[in-house]
């Protein structure tokens, strides 16, 4: 395992090629401005020597309007580059952590859905939002330090020195004490705000799941018990930033007591020369300001370092994601998609889930521009077949191809567009009903979106809605019922245009009078491509040019509704206690 200050190098080499090397300018440019504004410390305490030995002791007259231009122009200086280097670094800052957060969204999205499983929508929000926004805290306080406190130390240091060296050291002779406590105090930090970024994860995930469900919370009454869960959690998340705002606050506060442990020394050591007359009361000023000035610089230059160590575990959690490859990638050498309407075969494929067995040696074949009903009970694995026809998941053994090509041998966006997928759970965004249906599309003309949105039945509801196409659907299309849901999903489909549709439930979820339209415009949809449809009411598949009827993985049953009804086997079954329900 890394060291720490190995782990922090290589963290900070990953931040700069990542992200911040691509402002090497504008950093530089800040850099320039946070030098000029530290230094200007330096010299204003350097001027306490003048304006005390020349101006109040020796009543110079003459210096006292130079010593006071002079002090005029440092604090001129001095704000002119503290406004220019802030706005320098705004811009860095929320630059960097937008790229950031739009890599990570990136890189999620071509993750598997085996990864999504695993991880809640809620938790992944807080490692793009909370993650980030974490370790673009530090940028500033890093850049600042590095380039205003840490020039505004050496400077100020330099004005000491130049002083009497000997009073510097005595200033600093309680720095040694500070190094163990200080490395103690880096991995406390770190350690504890790696918990705390994985409470918040949990936090956000459980917001996620109470917001999706809130009809179910309210429905079993569950408001109680969920807020009882999010309020244990609260308090956990309050005890550890608790915990770790002492290891932050702890660096700063040890400078403090170094720093007073300095003046004590200096004022015991120095006074008397002063008493003496060895030193004049100017030099002691000028001394005292630049120590007194370096005081806050060294408190801030301290506190990075607690922000660091917090910052670095939300950047190692991002490195973490961003170091994720996808299982299922493109082939180094793939096939070309098949041209025209393709036929689909899946031979003898065999996949579980764990332990589970999924598909257990399935073997179908969906004729070219015919469409191919899936029936059989929950579980059977029909939608595990969408699955790996689709490359969301690869089988153990077996192989499923489209017009003849293995779908592993094809590049995945090649794959993916060969397919248009209509579900019961049609995905809408919160935006307007045209945005939803085009999905960024520019090459669609009015024309030909009229013509798909006549096709789709979507212009039967669009007067009932207030500014038609412009009207916004609401939160996942919160704003429509489930079949103009449906509707907008197959008018997506149809501007697709693709040779192959997967239909998983597309009417499941409606009544009578939507299914009617849904279906009418399904059966549109469905001409001239090769068609699979999952379905569990059976009245829906009866014209389908064939049935495959699965069960624990297998196909136990093919045919037309006629045939399979004429065997008396399990889709006569099946048919049979539906007509009873």
């Amino acid at each position: 395992m890394a060291r720490p200050d190995q782990t922090s190098r290589i963290l900070l080499r990953w931040l700069w090629r990542s992200y911040l090397g691509r402002h090497f300018w504008m950093l530089l440019l800040a850099t320039f401005f946070m030098a000029l504004e530290g230094s200007m410390l330096g010299l204003l305490s350097w001027m306490m020597k003048p304006m005390f030995d020349s101006v109040f002791l020796a009543g110079d007259e003459g210096a006292l309007w130079w010593v006071g231009l002079v002090i005029l122009g440092i604090f001129l200086v001095r704000a002119v580059a503290s406004v220019i280097q802030k706005v320098i670094l705004t811009r860095i800052s929320q630059q960097s952590e937008a790229d950031m957060r739009g890599d990570l969204l990136s890189h999620l999205m071509r993750l598997d859905v085996s990864f999504h499983q695993l991880n809640a929508p809620g938790t992944l929000m807080q490692r793009v939002i909370g993650d980030v926004s974490a370790v673009s805290q530090v940028w500033n306080a890093i850049i600042t330090g590095a380039g205003r406190d840490l020039v505004a130390v050496v400077v100020l240091f330099g004005v000491a020195m130049s002083v009497d060296w000997r009073w510097t050291v005595v200033a600093l002779i309680g720095v040694p004490l500070l190094v163990l406590p200080s490395l103690i105090a880096q991995r406390f930090v770190r350690r504890h705000s790696r918990t705390a970024h994985q409470l918040a994860a949990r936090q956000s995930g459980r917001l996620d799941e109470v917001f999706h469900g809130i009809v179910p919370v309210k429905l079993n009454r569950l408001e109680e018990y969920q807020a009882r869960h999010y309020a244990k959690l609260n308090e956990e998340r309050v005890e550890i930033e608790v915990t770790t705002s002492l290891g932050k606050a702890a660096i700063p506060g040890l400078i403090d007591a170094m720093s007073g442990v300095g003046f004590l020394g200096v004022l015991l050591y120095g006074g008397g020369e002063i008493i003496s007359g060895e030193k004049t009361v100017g030099e002691f000023m000028a001394f005292f300001t630049a120590l007194g000035f370096a005081f806050e610089p060294l408190r801030r230059l301290g506190t990075i370092t607690g922000t660091w160590e917090a910052a670095a575990a939300g950047i190692e959690r991002v490195m973490e994601l961003l170091a994720l490859e996808p299982v299922h990638k493109t082939p180094v050498n793939p096939q070309p998609a098949p041209v025209g309407t393709p036929e689909i075969t899946l031979n003898n494929v065999h996949l579980s889930y764990g332990d589970k067995p999924v598909l257990q040696g399935t073997s179908l074949t969906a004729r070219a521009g015919k469409t191919t009903a899936l029936v059989g009970p929950s579980g059977a694995g029909k939608s595990t077949i969408f699955n790996v026809l689709t490359r969301l998941t690869d089988p153990q053994a077996g192989d499923a191809t489209l017009g003849g090509v293995p779908v592993t041998q094809m590049a995945l966006t090649d794959l993916r567009d060969l397919f248009s997928v209509v579900s019961q759970d049609a995905l809408l965004f919160d935006e307007t009903l045209r945005e939803n249906i085009l999905l960024g599309r520019k090459d669609v003309s009015e024309a030909q979106l009229k013509k798909t949105l006549d096709a789709a039945h979507v212009s039967d509801f669009l007067e009932q809605l207030p500014n038609g196409l412009d009207t916004a659907v609401g939160p996942r299309g919160s704003a429509l019922s489930g079949g103009q849901r449906q509707r907008v999903a197959i008018a997506r489909a149809l501007l697709r245009d693709t040779p192959i549709l997967l239909l998983d439930e597309a009417t499941s979820a409606l009544d009578a009078q939507s299914e009617a339209v849904v279906q009418a415009a399904l059966e549109r949809l469905s001409q001239g491509r090769t068609t699979l449809v999952i379905a569990h009411r059976l009245s829906t598949i009866r014209s389908a040019d064939q049935i495959v009827v699965m069960d624990a993985g297998k196909v136990v049953e093919e045919g037309t509704h006629d045939n399979l009804l004429a065997r008396d086997g399990t889709y006569a079954s099946l048919h049979k206690l539906q007509a009873k329900a």
